[in-house]
């Protein structure tokens, strides 16, 4: 491997070389750069694990302006490893590592298969399993492996991934859902959605936001359109607005402590499934919002839910209480949640991420990480991480999310513009733009 200088954003460093200088300023104050190619990578292989980036520049529809202060502007998924790392899955970023002091970037430069990350884990030997919008990526701590359809992936659009307690893997992709031993990928059938009467709907009736494994061992799949599936290991059960389910667009999906799965959906808010019945939440129960992004769960048994354009909203299946600007959370579309093993609440948003003191919400950005914009090819070298088993009681028994596809898709643009629904002034469901953006 490599090795190049570290470049250490740090506003108390003093850079005195001309070319430095110039380094500094591109990194850590987010100047507009060449637009990257769409990240398209097919077929598997290995990467080293590069160089330094900065904010990579906005590769989607719109353009914004964020000063380069934020982490990234969306902030998809945020996952602790077991060396308590914390790392951030953005949508054109790639994944940013932060290890308490410093953020170091992973992009497709450095072998990362694509630059929206929507799914993290990590497998008992350590290694970090990324779904992204390029296929799957496997990170050693030195090297990428990358896996798409040339190898079998469904698709590689990938929006969600389980681990299981055999260690197999499951990917949900728009393409549907494919299974991996370790070696050969397996496709795992479930009936696409008739999307025919839903404009406003992600145009892939295949896709797979989220999947989960319950406490009896059964696996669960959100669709965009077909309600939630259950696989009991023989057999593949449907549950659909027919049978009570909330809203057949199902975004994210949690089981609780005392074995209730919740779901989370598109357009019909939140419901709680305890076996038998379907018990709904939505306005009426002072959700703030009918589209639920994403669910979890703290140690406290506190249930929490990301609400587009609702803010942060933490229930007891009754009432809810919602956190917004009034609480210092600057963006309302909570996209991730997350609560480290020191207890630290983190929220990521459309507009970065944010820490939660239990009472107000304050910005995380690059300027709060004491050395940010390092190198990942000049930080310190990878040190072998423990294994899950021998770390596992120090972090969250219940850490589940989901994924859904949002307005930042250029796809789903597309889609609204040709039905009609897309306009400059918004995006088409309801979100209205940054005033910092621009209609390309």
């Amino acid at each position: 491997m490599n090795h190049r200088p570290m470049l250490t954003c740090s506003p108390h460093k003093q850079f005195y070389a001309p070319l430095l200088v110039l380094l500094f300023i591109a990194s850590c104050n987010g100047q507009d750069k060449p637009v990257l190619p769409k990240d398209s990578l097919v077929g598997s292989g290995t990467a080293p694990a590069g160089k330094p980036v900065g904010t990579a520049p906005w590769s989607g529809f719109l353009s914004f302006s964020t000063g380069g202060e934020q982490i990234s502007q969306y902030i998809r998924r945020m996952f602790q490893d077991a060396a308590g790392n914390l790392w951030f899955g953005t949508e054109a970023d790639g994944v940013c590592r932060y290890d308490g002091r410093s953020l170091v970037y992973f992009t497709p430069a450095e072998g990362l298969s694509g630059n929206a990350v929507r799914g993290m884990a990590q497998d008992e030997r350590g290694d970090l399993w990324f779904a992204t919008r390029g296929g799957v990526s496997r990170y050693d701590g030195t090297t990428f492996t990358r896996f798409t359809t040339a190898d079998g992936l469904a698709d590689d659009q990938v929006w969600s991934l389980l681990l299981d307690r055999t260690g197999g893997f499951w990917f949900g992709t728009e393409g549907g859902v494919s299974r991996f031993n370790g070696k050969t990928f397996t496709g795992f059938p479930i009936p696409a959605a008739d999307l025919t009467h839903f404009p406003l709907a992600y145009p892939s009736p295949k896709l797979i936001s989220s999947i989960v494994q319950d406490k009896a061992g059964h696996i669960w799949f959100g669709s965009n359109g077909g309600g939630v599936y259950r696989y009991d290991g023989s057999t593949l059960t449907n549950l659909s607005e027919k049978d009570g389910l909330c809203n057949n667009f199902v975004t994210s999906i949690l089981e609780d402590r005392a074995g209730n799965l919740w779901f989370g959906t598109r357009f019909g808010g939140l419901c709680r499934y305890d076996g038998k019945t379907f018990t709904s939440l939505t306005r009426k129960n002072d959700l703030t919002s009918s589209f639920v992004w994403t669910l979890y769960q703290d140690r406290a048994g506190t249930l929490w839910m990301g609400a587009v354009g609702g803010g942060a909203c933490r229930t007891d299946g009754t009432t809810s209480t919602c956190y917004g600007e009034q609480d210092g959370l600057g963006n309302l579309y909570v996209q991730s949640i997350l609560k480290d093993a020191r207890g630290q609440l983190w929220f990521g948003t459309s507009g970065g991420v944010y820490r939660f003191n239990g009472t107000t919400f304050t910005n995380f950005t690059k300027k709060d990480a004491p050395s940010a914009c390092l190198s990942a090819a000049g930080s310190r070298r990878w040190q072998s991480l423990p294994t899950l088993r021998t770390l596992r009681s120090q972090f969250e028994p219940i850490e589940m999310s989901g994924a859904v596809p949002g307005f930042e898709s250029n796809k789903y643009i597309d889609h609204l513009i040709r039905v009609g629904v897309g306009a400059p002034s918004g995006d088409g469901i309801g979100h209205p733009l940054p005033s910092r953006a621009r209609w390309l």
